[in-house]
């Protein structure tokens, strides 16, 4: 946690806490696409598809937030470092979808998710703006 002396401005804050949400959601969504798709409703793939690259986009949009926190405020880094790890683990979830390797896009998947709910519970739970 940051210290209440060296509290990062309340918009840092609030673009880290707003696209963490997001793309935790962004997240789920991509599950409950791919467990309709599973069932039966092979239209959903594209969804599936289309929804993986808003989400993708969201997680950048992340991670320039996290480095925003890094680097001019002096925040923790490694909000950076994880986000990092999830563009790159996010970048293999692509590739093998379209590989179509289901035995490693669903339990990678399943680790995205985790890893983002604890990220985002994070930015929720322990970190304090200036004005707080």
């Amino acid at each position: 946690m940051i210290s209440s002396t060296s509290a990062p401005p309340g918009w840092i804050v609030w673009s880290l806490r707003v696209l963490a949400t997001a793309h935790l959601a962004g997240v789920l969504g991509q599950a409950a696409l791919a467990g309709l798709f599973v069932t039966g409703d092979v239209d959903l793939l594209e969804w599936h598809r289309n929804n993986a690259g808003f989400t993708h986009v969201l997680l950048y949009l992340q991670l320039v937030a996290a480095i925003l926190l890094w680097r001019p405020v002096r925040g923790p880094g490694w909000p950076a470092l994880a986000g990092l790890g999830l563009v790159a683990a996010e970048t293999a979830q692509v590739g093998l979808g379209q590989a179509r390797m289901i035995a490693l896009h669903f339990p990678l998947g399943m680790t995205i998710f985790g890893l983002s709910a604890v990220f985002t519970v994070w930015t929720w739970r322990s970190l304090r703006t200036a004005a707080a």
